[in-house]
């Protein structure tokens, strides 16, 4: 599949350039380190100017990273997205939500797919642990359910310490403007210290915000976990 960019309307573009603007004023203060890196990485083909071209901004990521983004119909299965990353792909939709739907979608479109993972992508040591998260499900059927849980509360909804306060780490918290909030601003007692353990031991739902997060201290501690883990696995790769 490809992307059709002569197919996105006058809409799509100010949804585009409504929702980037949005979380970029958001995030400049309250991203991570390493997203606004990658995102300012990334900046010649993602911005608020346009509806990234994936042709341009894949030949950008390669360069940096040796990852691509492909194009996918919308939610794949769980095989295909491990097989995917093991091969450094992350796959995006191409559709956009509609301006009804910016405050909140349920299922993921372009915008999350892209603003939200892509910037991370860019930077070699997030980038070789998602290929290796890939590799790791791929190989290991048993264990897909703990990879899931583990990619739900840091890849997509973890938070990071950084200058003594929390940080959004995660991408479904970096393209969400209202789950980003009530992250930042929760209650301490929903904010739980990162424990590999115990997050592959926690269930999660996918149809509202989350009611607490998991906060690492540094990203490299996510590293090392995953790293420590991958080591007991049957079949490495």
């Amino acid at each position: 599949m490809k992307q059709n960019y002569s197919n996105y309307n006058k809409e799509d573009q100010e949804v585009w350039s409504i929702l980037f603007s949005r979380q970029i004023a958001q995030l400049e203060e309250h991203a991570c380190t390493d997203f606004r890196l990658g995102l300012h990485r990334l900046r010649s083909e993602l911005n608020a100017d346009a509806i990234p071209d994936f042709d341009r901004l894949n030949t950008l990521l390669y360069k940096l990273s040796g990852w691509s983004i492909e194009v996918v119909p919308g939610l794949i299965s769980v095989n295909d997205f491990f097989m995917l990353l093991s091969q450094r792909k992350f796959p995006s939709s191409t559709w956009l939500r509609k301006k009804d739907q910016i405050h909140y979608l349920e299922e993921p479109d372009m915008f999350h797919d892209v603003f939200g993972h892509i910037p991370m992508l860019a930077l070699k040591e997030y980038a070789d642990f998602m290929e290796q998260f890939g590799k790791a499900g791929m190989n290991n059927p048993e264990q897909v359910t703990s990879l899931q849980r583990l990619y739900w509360f840091t890849v997509e909804f973890g938070l990071v310490q950084e200058d003594g306060r929390q940080k959004i780490f995660g991408a479904g918290l970096a393209s969400s403007f209202g789950e980003s909030s009530e992250a930042l601003h929760c209650d301490k007692g929903d904010l739980r210290p990162f424990s590999l353990e115990t997050i592959m031991a926690t269930g999660f739902f996918t149809d509202r915000h989350q009611d607490f997060y998991f906060v690492l201290k540094e990203a490299q501690q996510l590293f090392d976990a995953f790293a420590e883990y991958r080591i007991t696995l049957p079949c490495l790769t």
